[in-house]
Parts: structure tokens; C-alpha cells; sequence
């Protein structure tokens, strides 16, 4: 009986250090920007063999992403089962308060647990790779190899760094023993790279450099090459319940290059580029397949494989403005599509079936139910019982939030954190369309009706940062949804003394005029709204619904008509680089209509397109010669006219 207790404690000691309570796992692989429609596109045409085996033999659908789709958002939003106002992860940086410097979101910025948290108080075994705000890696059982890990990649001595940014792995000797199967940029071949770029080998020995496309490339693949031989590594070593693996490298070159995907009649730098880097989204996607393949070899008979991603990507559309491809400037959110993707295979998937309008609020009661485990009543989210065979009861818990123990607390990232900030600015996200963090946070409960906590969280901001227009706007907009209309009509003047050209500012401005009656007042400031951003949408439908029309600054005679067309071929012909025709086309235009603003302010954006300045601001002198009072025409042009050091007009 003696031999038979010691045998007892020992299985019970063998359990604690790594064997797993449950047979059954799950593999997460997170591919950041993948498209649906594209992986249909590519699948239809024979490309993507191991998503077509799971869409055959497993369940899929269009996962919905919210705004703002900002990644590290998003995927925690998935990783938590909490909205963003819940979980406070609200941009790619916050404010540190006592230097106010910009800072990368972190784990210890989370105020929710995680999945990998829940799992690990449960006596669960988790493996997360390269997860978005997992540095400093928390304190749970098994492994999390934080975002922090490829971010030395950035520096200009590379590993020669790793050692002086502590909690970049839990435990940390694991940052050791994963080393090897980390590739850096500079270990990716030419012939690696072959498959995906058209480059000389003197282009590629150039050094890494943020405006270098080459160089972010071949960031964007060494860093899914680490994260994925990593996450197989500890699948197979480790053994863990929940492995989840986050890859970025199909949404890295989507905004690098998507506007090159399958693009015809591009000319100039356009068509150099799509010499270059016209196939590389084309063979991310089929990279990602490959991972998918990978990781369904892997999986046993009790395994479930879910593959998602946080939103899509509007390929092969060329900006108004191609200078924004160069440098990396092209890639805001503006580009992100609201649908995902999401698929199931294996262990408890009903085959061939079909997710009913899945959330990102869904993913972690759906993976709580596949590991047994309750989803919390305080996630809104809910079980995708149509395609997985997993407990429908109720939820039992009612939540799982207690005081988080934490890992690298206090840990400082002094050394990585301007290289992270650098890739972001490199990328285009600093200073996109999306406000920061707490705006953002603000924004949501906006949103979602809180009027009252939206303008206590505006009114806050608006005391930090007077200066800015949109936050004027904004507090302005929450206001008014109050009723306290007088007030809001006060911040739209200061916001209009500070942007005259605020498009959002005048509709704001025209709702309140509406509401008290003033139609006319009203439909004058919602056609200023489009006059300034034809493309606002609020305001030309308002100006419908109050008008019959939402004719702005339309051509009025014949002569105008036509210069009016050919100015829009010019537009065109510029959005596709060909700046010769863009040219030839205006001069005409300025020869049938003289007087006709419209022809120089299009003149001055091809010219500012081609790096000549001093063209385009003649041109936009002329055009407000003609309107005098087109805050858009001054605006621009007092921008033009300001010192630009290192602007090169060649």
C-alpha cells in the first residue's frame, strides 16, 4: 500500500509539471488581414489546397470585425471575449504619464484576463506565440513567447539586444532554448525570397532601413518563419492544451503591396513597383496556407484547429494619391474590410458546416466550451453551437475576473520601444485615421449609446489637447446626442476656428441647425462638408434627404463640363502613375475652361504627385485666385508653402 501512495504522489507531481488534465486540444493560428474573398478567389483557382481541405471537411465563415480595426484591438478583443471599453486595449500605443512619450500597448495595460489566463487557472497547460500586447509575457502555466520577441529584429545589432529587455518569454530560459528557431531578416536567402519578390542581388544586400519595402518584407517573413517553427516546436514539446500562434505576415504585405494585386494599366513607379512586388500578397496568402498545412499534420484525433483572422483587406486598390505608396505611407485602416475569416477543423467540428454571422466577442466562449470549460455570463459573446459538437447550456460562471498575477512586472523596454514605435510610423499607422487609445475608447461609447461617458471621456481629452479639431468635434457630436445643443454648437466654432476645412465639424454643425429647424442653414452647411470632402457621406445624404440633391460645386457650362471630365481623367490617369497623360489631359482642360478653379486644383496635385512644389503651388495659387473663399485651396496652400526640409522637387 506504501508503494502504491508513492506512485500516486508522483503521477500527482508529473500532472503539475506538464502533463495535461485533458486529452482534447486546440491549436489557434491568428493570420493577421487575411481576406475572404481572396482566399475564395485563390482557392477557386487551385491555390490554397489546405484551406479548401478544411472548408470541405470542417466549418467557416466570415468572422465580423468592429471598428476601429486596429490589430492590437482586435486581437485581444478576440483573446478575451471583452470589447475594447472593457479590455482598455484601445491603439498601438498609450501615453506614458509621467514623460509623455508614446509607448507600445502591453500586457499589464490589459485590465481583463485572457483565455491563456483562464486555461492556466484551470490547471491547464497554454503555449501563446507572438501574441499582440503580450509583453511583458505573463505568468502562466506553459509558455508565452510575447510580441516582443521578433521586435528585436528592428535593432540595429539585432540579438546583441535581446538580453537587456526583460519578460520577453515566460519562463524566461525559454527565450534561450527557442533562439535557434528564430530567423532574423538578414537570415533570409535571395532565393527564399525569389518566390515572393523580383529583385537583383544588389537591392537585396541593401542594409534594413524603415523606407526600404525589401527590408519590411523580409521582416514580415522571418518573423512568420520564427513565430511558426515555434509554435510546432512547442506543440510537439510541450504538449500543451491551448496553443495559440499569431502570424502578420499576409496583413504586412497587403499594406505594403496590395495595391499592386492583380492591378492592370499601371505606369511610372506603379508599374516599377508591380514589376517588383506585384505577386508578393498573392504568395503570402499561399504561405499561409502552407501554415495551415502544417499545422493539420500535427493535430491528432482529440485536436481542434481554428484558424481566424481579424479582418480583411481591399486588394488592388490604387489611392488617390500613389506618393503614399512610397515609403511605406499607403497603409491605414482605411484599407481594412470588416469580415475575417474563420474556420474549424477536427476534434468536435460538424463537417461542412457553416458559422451564422460569427463575432470576434464569440472566439474565447467557443474555445472555453472546447476545452470544457463554461463561458463567463459577463462575455457577450456566444458558442458557435451550429458547427461545433461542445456543451449549449447556459453559462455557469459568471465571471472569471480576479486579481491577476502578473509577469514582468515593472519590466522596462527602453531599448525596443522607439524601433517598435518606428515600424509603426513606418507602416502608416501613427498618426492614420484613427485617433489614439482613449479616443478610440471614447469613440465606442459613442457608439454604443453611452452619450454620458462619452463626453466625460472627450471633455478629458479635450482639457489635454485644446489645440485639436477632431476632438473638438467630437465632444461636440456627444453633446449634441445630450440635447445640450448650445454647447456643442460652442466646440464646433472652436473647431472650425482651428480646421476651417473639418468636414465632420460642418455636418455637426448642419444636424444642429436641422434639429432647431434652420433647413436652409442646415443644407448650406452640409454641402460646405462636401464642398470640402466630396466623398463624405453623412452629408450628401442628408443634403438628399433635405433637398432632392447633393449637387456641390457642379460644372456649369458646357465648356466647364467638359474640362470637369477630363480633369477626372487626369485623376485617373495619375492614380495609376501615368503623369504624362494626367498633364496632357489638364492642359486641355485649362485651354477649353480658363476660369474653371477645378483644372489647377487637379494641376496641383499631379504636380505635387511628381515632387514638383513650386507647380503645385502656382497652380493652387491660381485656383484661389479664383475662389477667394475656398478654405480648402488656402489651407492646402499655406501647407505647401511652409518650410519642408529634405523635400527633393526632382
Amino acid at each position: 500500500m506504501r508503494y502504491l501512495l508513492v506512485l500516486a504522489a508522483l503521477a500527482s507531481f508529473a500532472l503539475g509539471c506538464g502533463a495535461n488534465p485533458s486529452t482534447e486540444r486546440i491549436v489557434v493560428l491568428g493570420l493577421d488581414g487575411v481576406d475572404p474573398r481572396i482566399v475564395d478567389l485563390l482557392m477557386a483557382e487551385g491555390k490554397m489546397p489546405n484551406f479548401a481541405r478544411l472548408r470541405q471537411e470542417g466549418a467557416y465563415g466570415r468572422l465580423l470585425s468592429s471598428e476601429p480595426m486596429l490589430s492590437p484591438i482586435l486581437w485581444t478583443t478576440i483573446a478575451t471575449g471583452k470589447p475594447p471599453q472593457e479590455h482598455g486595449i484601445g491603439h498601438f500605443v498609450a501615453v506614458n504619464e509621467k514623460t509623455g512619450e508614446q509607448l507600445p500597448v502591453t500586457s499589464q495595460m490589459r485590465r481583463v484576463k485572457a483565455i491563456w489566463n483562464i486555461l492556466s487557472d484551470a490547471g491547464r497547460r497554454v503555449a501563446v506565440v507572438g501574441w499582440w500586447a503580450t509583453w511583458p509575457a505573463e505568468t502562466v502555466r506553459g509558455t508565452i513567447v510575447s510580441d516582443h520577441v521578433c521586435y528585436h529584429f528592428l535593432l540595429s545589432d539585432g540579438a546583441a539586444e535581446e538580453g537587456r529587455a526583460p519578460g520577453i518569454t515566460f519562463p524566461a530560459e525559454a527565450q534561450a532554448e527557442l533562439a535557434p528557431l528564430i530567423r532574423r531578416p538578414g537570415d533570409v536567402t535571395l532565393a527564399e525570397a525569389a518566390r515572393f519578390v523580383h529583385v537583383g542581388a544588389e537591392a537585396f544586400a541593401r542594409p534594413f532601413a524603415f523606407s526600404d519595402d525589401l527590408s519590411q518584407f523580409r521582416w514580415a517573413l522571418a518573423t512568420a518563419e520564427s513565430y511558426r517553427r515555434i509554435g510546432l516546436h512547442l506543440w510537439e514539446r510541450e504538449r500543451p492544451d491551448l496553443l495559440m500562434v499569431y502570424v502578420e505576415g499576409v496583413d504586412s504585405t497587403s499594406h505594403l503591396f496590395g495595391h499592386l494585386f492583380r492591378a492592370s494599366g499601371l505606369a511610372g513607379e506603379l508599374a516599377a513597383q508591380q514589376e517588383h512586388y506585384g505577386g508578393t500578397v498573392e504568395e503570402m496568402y499561399r504561405y499561409a496556407d502552407g501554415l495551415v498545412g502544417d499545422f493539420t499534420r500535427v493535430l491528432d484525433r482529440r485536436s481542434t484547429l481554428v484558424v481566424l483572422s481579424d479582418h480583411g483587406f481591399e486588394l488592388g486598390a490604387v489611392p488617390d494619391d500613389p506618393s503614399k505608396t512610397r515609403d511605406m505611407r499607403r497603409v491605414s485602416e482605411r484599407y481594412h474590410r470588416r469580415e475575417g475569416i474563420v474556420y474549424l477543423y477536427g476534434n468536435r467540428v460538424k463537417p461542412r458546416g457553416r458559422l451564422d454571422q460569427p463575432r470576434q466577442l464569440d472566439v474565447t466562449p467557443t474555445l472555453l466550451a472546447l476545452a470544457g470549460l463554461a463561458p463567463a455570463r459577463d462575455m457577450p459573446g456566444r458558442v458557435w453551437t451550429e458547427a461545433l459538437d461542445v456543451n449549449a447550456e447556459p453559462p455557469s460562471v459568471a465571471s472569471y475576473e480576479t486579481e491577476r498575477s502578473r509577469g514582468g512586472e515593472g519590466a522596462t523596454d527602453a531599448a525596443v520601444d522607439p524601433a517598435i514605435l518606428e515600424r509603426l510610423r513606418s507602416l502608416g499607422y501613427l498618426g492614420a485615421r484613427s485617433p489614439e487609445g482613449d479616443r478610440n475608447l471614447a469613440a465606442l461609447h459613442f457608439e454604443a449609446g453611452r452619450y454620458a461617458e462619452a463626453v466625460e471621456a472627450y471633455e478629458g481629452l479635450v482639457r489635454q489637447h485644446p489645440e485639436d479639431s477632431g476632438l473638438q468635434t467630437s465632444l461636440a457630436g456627444a453633446l449634441g446626442a445630450l440635447g445640450r445643443l448650445d454647447e456643442a454648437l460652442e466646440h464646433l466654432d472652436v473647431a472650425l476656428r482651428l480646421d476651417p476645412i473639418n468636414p465632420e465639424a460642418h455636418h455637426n454643425r448642419a444636424v444642429i441647425f436641422e434639429r432647431q429647424g434652420k433647413r436652409e442653414a442646415a443644407s448650406e452647411e452640409y454641402r460646405t462638408a462636401l464642398r470640402y470632402n466630396p466623398q463624405y457621406e453623412p452629408s450628401r445624404e442628408a443634403l438628399i434627404r433635405l433637398t432632392g440633391s447633393a449637387r456641390v460645386n457642379q460644372p456649369q457650362t458646357d465648356a466647364e463640363k467638359l474640362a470637369a471630365a477630363l480633369a477626372e481623367q487626369a485623376s485617373q490617369a495619375a492614380r495609376r502613375g501615368d503623369y504624362p497623360a494626367a498633364l496632357k489631359a489638364l492642359d486641355e482642360a485649362a485651354r477649353i475652361a480658363p476660369r474653371y478653379a477645378l483644372v489647377y486644383q487637379y494641376r496641383s496635385n499631379v504636380a505635387y504627385l511628381m515632387g514638383d512644389r513650386q507647380g503645385a503651388i502656382a497652380a493652387l495659387r491660381k485656383a484661389l485666385e479664383l475662389e477667394p473663399d475656398n478654405a480648402l485651396y488656402r489651407t492646402n496652400l499655406q501647407r505647401l508653402e511652409q518650410p519642408h526640409p529634405g523635400f527633393n522637387p526632382g
